[in-house]
C-alpha cells in the first residue's frame, strides 16, 4: 500500500517558501530542521494525523552532499524557472510499509533506498541517481518512516487540513495508469492540460485556501 504522506513546495531558498505559503495559506510555517545527507533545509505545516506540507530549499551553509540533491534541488536553474512558471507546489511524497519491494518493482522510476535524517528522526526514501522527481513530479517520491509514530503527530496544529490535492497532465490516463500500478491508494485527481501543476485545497481557520 502506498499512501499520500506530504505535499512538497520545492523553492529557490526557504524565505521565499514560507512566504509563498503565507501568502496562499495565511499561516506561517514552522521550521522543522536540517538534512546533513542532502545538504537541505526544510519548514513544515501540519495537515492532519499523518499528512502535512514540507517547504524545502538548498541548505546554504550545509557542505555539498556526495550524491544528488532529493527533489531535484541540485539543479538551481530548474528550480527557479518552475518558480517563476508557478511550479511550487512540486509534487507529493508518498509512504509505504514494504519500501524495498516498491523499490524493487519499479527501479528505474523510483531509484533506490537511503537513509535520512532531520535531528532524532530517521527514514528510508527512495532516491533516483540523479536526484530528480519521478516522472517529471507526476509520480511521487516514496519513502518508509519505520515502526515510529508519524511525525506529523508532534508538529503544532494550526488548524490547516488538506482537503483536495489535484493535477494537471497532458496525459492523465497514463498518470493514472502509473498511480494505480504503484497500487497508490486515493490518487490526486488528474485534469488534461498541457502542463504538469500541481494544486492543493486546504481548509485553513481563514477558510479553504488554494496552495499552488
Amino acid at each position: 500500500m502506498l499512501t499520500l504522506d506530504h505535499l512538497v513546495v520545492v523553492a529557490p531558498d526557504l524565505a521565499k517558501g514560507v512566504a509563498h505559503v503565507r501568502d496562499c495559506l495565511g499561516l506561517d510555517m514552522p521550521e522543522g530542521g536540517r538534512h546533513p545527507e542532502m545538504g537541505t533545509r526544510n519548514h513544515l505545516l501540519r495537515l492532519g494525523t499523518s499528512t502535512f506540507l514540507e517547504v524545502i530549499a538548498v541548505d546554504p551553509e550545509a557542505a555539498p552532499p556526495a550524491r544528488a540533491r532529493w527533489f531535484g534541488l541540485g539543479d538551481a536553474a530548474r528550480v527557479q524557472a518552475d518558480w517563476e512558471a508557478g511550479r511550487r507546489l512540486r509534487g507529493f511524497v508518498a509512504r509505504t510499509d514494504d519500501l524495498d519491494t516498491l523499490l524493487a518493482a519499479h527501479p528505474d522510476l523510483l531509484g533506490t533506498a537511503a537513509t535520512m535524517t532531520r535531528g532524532t528522526l530517521s527514514w528510508r526514501f527512495g532516491l533516483r541517481p540523479d536526484g530528480t522527481w519521478p516522472a517529471d513530479g507526476a509520480a511521487p517520491c516514496v519513502m518508509d518512516w519505520g515502526d515510529r509514530p508519524h511525525p506529523a503527530g508532534t508538529m503544532p496544529d494550526f488548524g490547516a487540513r488538506l482537503d483536495d490535492f489535484s493535477l494537471t497532465h497532458p496525459e492523465p490516463e497514463a498518470v493514472a495508469a502509473l498511480h494505480a500500478d504503484l497500487g497508490l491508494t486515493d490518487p490526486p485527481r488528474i485534469e488534461p492540460d498541457p502542463a504538469l501543476r500541481w494544486t492543493a485545497r486546504i481548509a485553513t481557520p481563514s477558510g479553504l485556501r488554494t496552495l499552488t
